[in-house]
């Protein structure tokens, strides 16, 4: 099989534990697009937490997933070509569901993270994506309009249960773990495995000819639709059985593997 699209997750997939790309995943990238493929970030964090990760591997002729696949950037051009928000109301009515369940909430109002509280997992945010955090006196006051995702953040064994429970809350709603204390919160459909699916009928790929890799329940999706599946072998464990195959982790060049059994040969 001839593939002709990698999409890949960014943390604790392609980045190592300290946010950075091996030069063996970047070596193997840069061979795989010298054979055409398309190699497609997929990532939960906001777009500019993204950008200087695509100059990096020199995806300047790509597109790149963000927001969980709540948009789709255009890399040559610079131009969004997909966008699906939550609605003001929506948003509104997962801050009081935050309220009710114990959890921190955050979103993004003008490229900052927006939440009422402080907590150690917001600060993990702010470290993955390096963007400002405003701190607000009234969450619902300062989020007026549509946003691209919410977040709920607590302790991960509680906000399993969490997830269980918002699931059946707001089964409107897109809800999946991108780690076990990010629950995140899209608009109905949107997931990685749409976002990848629009993009592969835009440039006339079929399904069989995408690979995507990932380790996390947001990425069980794009895991699920496409041709080969693959998880890195940190995946969390509930979802190990459920894709393709297992490469190496996140620190010991799963890409790189991806790339040389799979594409290479």
């Amino acid at each position: 099989m001839k593939y002709k699209m990698l999409v890949l997750d960014m943390d604790d997939t392609l980045l190592t534990d300290d946010h950075t790309i091996s030069n063996e995943n970047k070596v193997m990238l840069a061979k795989a697009q010298e054979l055409g493929v398309y190699v497609i970030l997929a990532s939960g964090r906001p777009t500019p937490a993204m950008l200087a990760y695509a100059i990096e591997l020199q995806l300047n002729n790509s597109y790149m997933i963000s927001y969980n696949g709540a948009v789709i950037t255009d890399l040559k051009t610079d131009k969004v070509i997909f966008e699906q928000t939550l609605t003001q109301q929506q948003i509104h009515e997962l801050y009081d569901y935050s309220l009710k369940s114990n959890t921190h909430i955050i979103t993004y109002v003008d490229g900052k993270i927006v939440s009422e509280t402080d907590s150690e997992y917001i600060e993990i945010e702010k470290n993955i994506t390096g963007l400002a955090h405003n701190k607000v006196v009234s969450f619902k006051e300062e989020v007026q309009s549509s946003a691209v995702k919410c977040i709920l953040l607590e302790e991960p064994s509680y906000l399993k249960e969490v997830e269980k429970d918002l699931k059946a809350a707001m089964p409107h709603l897109s809800v999946s773990m991108s780690k076990p204390f990010f629950l995140e919160v899209a608009q109905n459909g949107i997931d990685k495995g749409a976002s990848i699916k629009f993009l592969a009928e835009k440039l006339n790929i079929l399904q069989s000819e995408i690979i995507a890799v990932g380790n996390a329940g947001n990425d069980l999706t794009m895991i699920e639709y496409a041709g080969l599946g693959v998880w890195v072998d940190n995946v969390d464990p509930e979802l190990r059985d459920k894709g393709d195959f297992v490469v190496a982790s996140n620190n010991n060049h799963g890409v790189a593997e991806v790339v040389r059994r799979f594409i290479l040969n």
